[in-house]
């Protein structure tokens, strides 16, 4: 039994580790799941950056095209061709990123032969910081954008140059037999423009193009799940739309192409539930309430077991206290009878006195014998009673008397306040095995003070009260009473089964009664049990009120 004990409780604290164990390895694998989502969220924002890059390129290279192309798009034939000034990009340049009613008074195009470096401008009169600028740096940056870019390209002013202006233009290249040669370009076209021209466009691309695809976004438009702020390369900024960024808010590598706009987008936390690679929710709870609920259910079967433990003990102690139960009265029936047999008993009186003890100590086995079977029928749940309308106190008083052979030799009085008017609903042969198992276990625990059998009328319930004059059953220990194989004194040298105040408790219940534990006021123990359906009627003629059944003692 120890053997199986231990391997239980092993195996129980094996199951609460191993639940243990999965729920840091599913913590885990949420971190991880966590740290995936976060990344693919902030790839999704870098994408959309990307988009919007280029596409906004794409928009600005079929713009520039659309208004350039005429003069720009077609090759010089020799490296010695006239260059066309730059009033020959009007009216085409004037639809090219127009600054509004406000700005459009800067505005102005431009033409730069870089064989000389000379500057021809149509429109508004450039400050000499910028045209310093589009002397010493456009051809720089047309060379590099023909050569790698395209043919259509963008710069911007350096702070201090007419800061924020942009210069939209194409390049002419020359062409040698045929093929134009992009590493020798001839002259360069263009418009300087303001910054807000360039917001408009990236306002425009926002609006009209999706920033993620269609999979991803379920179908939502990029303005609820994307924010976006576009700057220049300087870092001014030129446009911003979608929701605010906060520190939550999934934020992506930004993205540029050279000599252009520099956008960063994010994806604020709220909405990243609506795409298609979420962040997870917070497992934690319920991790923690799983691990909980194992630890729980391995403690209620850790109690269990022990609960089976006792009982199996107490089951132990039951057989040990029956068998000694049974032993006692057995030897005596026999020693009593093998007397008879024999013819030892010597006279009458002896013969009278041996036929007394056999007849008591048979009532004995014959009550324990009735406990048993009672509480076999109360575990398999077919305890029956058959109530019936009956004066209670002659019920009792029978029942009492009855009960005297069984008391032993000690000099105890039983005492009774009975209500000779008293009607009861109860089954005699159940309330006989009542009173019994009441009676003995008073007379075993009370001391060999009196034991008081009461019984009174209230509420409609038949009030019955054994009372001793005993220790008393503490408090903590009164609902316990009632467990069948308990005894609160085991170590005692009273003899018992453990079961009597069980059948109580079986037998009431199945009349529909309650029964429980009160302090007596002289600080014994007073049972009470309370039987419904209970009256009175006038009391027969010549009934006292109350009596009283004394024996001696031996």
């Amino acid at each position: 039994m120890k053997s199986a004990s231990r391997f239980l409780i092993v195996l129980l604290g094996l199951t609460l580790g191993l639940a243990g164990l999965l729920g840091v390895e599913a913590l885990r694998a949420t971190r991880s799941h966590r740290v995936t989502a976060e990344r693919a969220l902030r790839d999704y924002a870098t994408v959309a950056a990307w988009e919007l890059v280029t596409a906004s390129d794409e928009q600005l290279q079929r713009a520039a095209g659309s208004a350039l192309g005429a003069v720009a798009g077609s090759p010089a034939a020799s490296p010695y061709d006239s260059v066309p000034a730059a009033a020959a990009l009007a009216p085409g340049a004037d639809s090219l990123l127009p600054c509004g009613a406000s700005g459009d008074s800067a505005r102005f195009t431009f033409a730069i032969d870089l064989r000389s470096g000379a500057l021809t401008t149509a429109g508004a009169a450039p400050a000499p910081a910028l045209r310093a600028w589009l002397v010493d740096s456009i051809a720089r940056e047309a060379r590099a954008t023909v050569a790698g870019l395209g043919r259509y390209g963008t710069a911007w002013a350096p702070g201090g140059t007419e800061a924020g202006s942009v210069a939209v233009y194409g390049v002419k290249p020359v062409r040698y037999n045929g093929y134009a040669a992009h590493d020798a370009p001839l002259a360069v076209y263009g418009v300087v423009t303001c910054p807000a021209a360039i917001a408009r466009l990236v306002a425009g691309v926002v609006a009209r193009h999706p920033l993620l695809p269609a999979r991803v976004a379920g179908g939502l438009p990029t303005a609820k799940l994307v924010g976006l702020a576009v700057t220049d390369p300087a870092g001014r900024e030129l446009f911003r739309s979608g929701p605010a960024e906060d520190a939550t808010a999934y934020v992506g590598d930004s993205a540029a192409t050279a000599g252009s706009i520099v956008v960063r987008a994010w994806l604020p936390a709220e909405v990243a539930g609506h795409l298609v690679v979420t962040e997870p929710g917070v497992r934690l709870p319920l991790l923690l309430g799983s691990f909980a609920l194992t630890a729980a259910l391995t403690v209620i079967a850790a109690l269990q077991f022990r609960r089976e433990q006792e009982l199996v003990r107490l089951r132990q102690d039951f057989t040990s206290s029956v068998s000694h139960e049974l032993r006692t009265p057995l030897t005596q029936i026999l020693l009593f009878g093998e007397t008879l047999e024999l013819g030892r008993a010597g006279g009458e009186d002896a013969r009278r006195e041996a036929v007394s003890v056999i007849v008591q100590e048979a009532r004995r086995l014959a009550h324990l014998v009735e406990n048993v079977l009672h509480l076999s029928r109360a575990e398999r749940r077919m305890v029956r009673v058959n109530p019936s309308p009956a004066p209670l106190a002659p019920l009792l008083r029978e029942i009492v008397e009855r009960f005297t052979p069984l008391a032993g030799a000690d000099a105890v009085r039983i005492r009774t306040e009975l209500d000779e008017s008293l009607l009861a609903l109860a089954d005699a042969d159940a309330l006989h095995q009542i009173v019994i198992n009441l009676l003995d276990n008073a007379i075993k625990y009370g001391g060999r003070g009196p034991v008081t059998l009461r019984a009174t009328l209230r509420d409609r319930c038949a009030r019955i009260e054994v009372e001793d004059a005993g220790p008393g059953i503490p408090a903590t220990d009164r609902l316990r009473v009632w467990e069948p194989f308990l005894r609160l004194r085991a170590d005692d040298a009273v003899p018992g089964s453990g079961i009597g105040l069980a059948v109580v408790r079986e037998l009431v219940v199945a009349h529909g009664g309650a029964c429980r534990v009160e302090a007596a006021p002289s600080g014994g123990a007073r049972i009470v049990l309370e039987l419904p359906g209970a009256l009175r009627v006038p009391p027969s003629p010549g009934r006292p009120a109350s009596s009283e059944a004394a024996w001696p003692a031996s």
